[in-house]
Order: C-alpha cells, then structure tokens, then sequence
C-alpha cells in the first residue's frame, strides 16, 4: 500500500495531496528515512509523523484502502509512549494560553505604533 494512501487513511492527513506535500517537505520518515509519497508500506514499519507542532511516532499495524471513522482510523496504527506522553505534554501546554508574542510578525504597523504611543505615554496622573 502506499504510504500517502495510509496516512490519509489513518487520519494523519485530510486530504492525500496534504499527505504527499508533507512527505515531500520531509514532515514524515519511514523506518527513520525520508521517503516518497508511493512508497509500499507494511505492517510494523515505523512512522515518524509532523504535524505542525505536533509530533506521532507510531507502529503500522494495519493497512486500509479506505478512509473511515476515527475509531476505525486508531486500530490501524500503535502510538509509542514516548509519543503519546509529548503530545500530552503539548495539550497541556496549549490548554494554559498561547504564547503571547506567538501572534506577532515582523514590525508594528502605524496602528499598532499609535497604540503602543497611547498605551506607554505618560496621561495625566490627576
């Protein structure tokens, strides 16, 4: 089976071109390699999946030609614990708040200058 294909069935990716630009980005390695979108994988391979901050070690446990629920989905791979562990981690970390600076890109703009003005201009302490 192909390893786009899988990943889309698993649920790793919506779509197979997203599962083949991220194997092309380099985002997924097979067995500890980078490796091609039509690439045959088997049962017990290990996949290294990314995705955005988060991160899937797992064990191909299943094959499937079709994408179908996400209980279905679960059954066709094992998740390390190490894996499982980080991503719980991560959760955690998102539940408290995002990084406030996250959100910032490049340099003020003129709005953002005036109320940054606004905000750290000495009013009038009466």
């Amino acid at each position: 089976m192909r390893l786009d294909k899988w990943l889309w069935a698993a649920r790793f990716f919506k779509t197979r071109s997203l599962a083949q630009q991220a194997l092309a980005a380099g985002r997924v390695q097979l067995n500890g390699e980078r490796t091609k979108p039509a690439h045959e994988v088997k049962t017990g391979d290990r996949v290294v999946v990314r995705v955005n901050e988060w991160r899937w070690e797992v064990t191909v446990r299943a094959l499937s030609e079709r994408r179908g629920p996400a209980a279905e989905a679960r059954k066709l791979y094992d998740e390390t614990e190490a894996s499982r562990a980080e991503r719980l981690r991560l959760a955690e970390l998102r539940r408290w708040g995002t990084e406030p600076a996250a959100a910032l890109k490049g340099r003020p703009t003129k709005r953002d200058r005036r109320q940054i003005d606004d905000f750290t201009a000495p009013g009038d302490e009466s």
